[in-house]
C-alpha cells in the first residue's frame, strides 16, 4: 500500500483471540464508537466474512460503505479494499498480527483512505493517524477486557 498510515501496538492476548474479535463484525457497534450498523453481506467458503457493509457516523463524517476482505490462511493477517462508498474513492487496509510470546501479540494496522472530496495530504495523514490510533486502542480494550 503506497502512501499509507501504519500504527503498531502490543496486546495482552493470543493472535487467534485478537483475530476472532476483528472478524466479529456484527458486534462492532458495541465497541467501535463510530459504527452505527455493521452487516456481513457475503461470507466465503471458509465461513469468514468476505464483504461487509458499514454505516459510519463520526459526527462530521457520515458514510455507508462496503469492504471486501481477504483472510490469510495462517490467521495472522487480514486485508481489505473498498467496494462501494458514498464518500470514499478508495480504502485499503490490513491488520498484521505477530505473536511475540504466549499471551502477547504485536498488532500492526495499515490504512489508506482516499475521499471523494479533495483533502490536503497532511490533513489526510492526520485523519488516518487518528483513525488507526482509535481503532487499535478500541481493539486492545475489547480484546483485553
Amino acid at each position: 500500500m503506497a502512501d499509507r498510515t501504519e500504527r503498531t501496538i502490543v496486546m495482552n492476548a493470543d493472535a487467534a483471540d485478537i483475530m476472532a474479535v476483528i472478524a466479529d463484525f456484527e458486534n462492532y457497534p458495541e465497541w467501535v464508537s463510530a459504527a452505527r450498523d455493521v452487516e456481513v453481506t457475503e461470507s466465503g467458503p471458509d465461513g469468514r466474512p468476505r464483504e461487509v457493509r458499514f454505516v459510519l457516523d463520526a459526527g462530521v463524517l457520515q458514510d455507508t460503505y462496503v469492504l471486501a476482505y481477504d483472510w490469510d490462511p495462517d490467521g495472522r493477517s487480514v486485508s481489505w479494499h473498498l467496494v462501494s462508498s458514498d464518500l470514499q474513492r478508495d480504502q485499503r487496509g490490513r491488520y498484521v498480527l505477530s505473536q511475540q510470546v504466549p499471551g502477547s501479540t504485536k498488532v500492526t494496522y495499515e490504512l489508506m483512505v482516499d475521499l471523494v472530496v479533495p483533502m490536503i495530504g497532511q490533513l489526510k495523514r492526520r485523519a488516518e493517524k487518528a483513525i488507526t490510533e482509535a481503532a487499535l486502542n478500541d481493539l486492545k480494550k475489547r480484546v483485553e477486557d
